[in-house]
């Protein structure tokens, strides 16, 4: 028998794993442990205008995680250009500018977990 916390959504659940007759593993029900603190939010960065602030959006196309960031704000990029690289099922996928303008906002740092449609950066 061994146990594991495993963390959902924020939550923590503690699960205990024993082995049935067979020899395969089969869960035993899961109970909820204590919850640790939240963590502190990232502290905003000074030149970033606030998400959303530029008139093109660049999202997400994959659920994974921002695994780099191309361009910063003032940039100037043209259409196709990477802005953000996201890690989905151990590829790197570019997240390109929809058109030709100027990097306004990033929404993102590397690390953090996205879903498809997540706002990365935005363009002017």
């Amino acid at each position: 028998m061994k146990n594991y916390i495993i963390t959902v959504n924020g939550t923590a659940y503690e699960v205990t794993v024993e082995e049935n007759e067979n020899g395969a593993a089969a869960p035993a029900a899961p109970k909820a442990a204590p919850k640790a603190a939240p963590k502190a939010a990232p502290a905003p960065k000074a030149a970033a205008p606030a998400g959303g602030a530029g008139k093109y959006r660049v999202e997400a196309g994959a659920a994974g995680k921002v695994f780099k960031v191309e361009a910063s704000v003032g940039q100037a990029v043209k259409k196709g250009d990477a802005i953000v690289i996201v890690e989905a099922m151990k590829m790197e996928i570019p997240m390109v500018a929809p058109e030709d303008g100027t990097v306004v906002s990033i929404d993102c740092h590397v690390g953090d977990p996205v879903e498809a449609g997540t706002l990365l950066a935005t363009i002017d």
